[in-house]
């Protein structure tokens, strides 16, 4: 499937992208999970908004929530010793949906790999991400990284789990003292001297 991905602010968006968005969000959250509740917020005015779209018509939606404006938290310590999450504020991905007629060709996948890629940029490459993940979604969010915190728990009659994205840290290979490499060279070279001066008297030899 090739669509083209837009991430706008709320002032950015157009009256028809928001009325899509909305329309999408409430076929998806609201009406295919039975699950009355008011996805309008007042978090919309503070996220971007990444559409994807398929000759113009959106087919998959996602907000990221600036760190300054998410109230979801971390009750984990970081893998990183020097950053606690439950001290640190991170961007959040919410409102994740494919359309029905789109789903199962990776789009909810790429969605978020543009989600993930822009928090890093805009938000830092060192810092988490968190969502509230809907326990069903469990290994689909792990396979992009994320790992589940802390217990289930409902929010608008639907089992949830926090999940957080760490940064994976880079481990260097310690190279070989250069003492000790040197002391190698020199070795096989000595070796491979008297081999070279062996074989040259062995034709002298045999010559005569």
């Amino acid at each position: 499937m090739t669509c083209t991905f837009s991430i706008k602010t709320f002032d950015e968006l157009t009256s028809v992208d928001l009325y899509h968005i909305l329309k999408a969000r409430s076929q998806v959250f609201v009406v295919e999970q039975n699950c009355a509740y008011q996805d309008m917020d007042e978090l919309d005015f503070d996220c971007l908004h990444l559409i994807a779209h398929q000759n113009e018509a959106l087919v998959a939606y996602c907000r990221i929530i600036p760190p300054e404006f998410n109230k979801l938290r971390s009750n984990l310590s970081s893998s990183d010793a020097t950053t606690k999450v439950s001290d640190a504020s991170m961007s959040s991905i919410g409102r994740v949906l494919v359309l029905a007629a789109h789903r199962g060709d990776g789009l909810a996948r790429d969605m978020m790999n543009h989600a993930i890629a822009h928090c890093r940029k805009k938000y830092g490459k060192k810092r988490p991400i968190i969502i509230s993940a809907q326990a069903y979604l469990i290994s689909f969010y792990e396979s992009l990284g994320f790992v589940p915190e802390g217990e289930h728990y409902l929010e608008d009659n639907i089992e949830h789990v926090k999940m957080v994205l760490h940064v994976v840290k880079k481990f260097k290979v310690k190279k070989e003292s250069t003492g000790a490499s040197s002391t190698t060279s020199k070795v096989l070279s000595f070796l491979l001297l008297i081999m070279a001066a062996l074989f040259v008297l062995g034709l002298l030899y045999l010559m005569t």
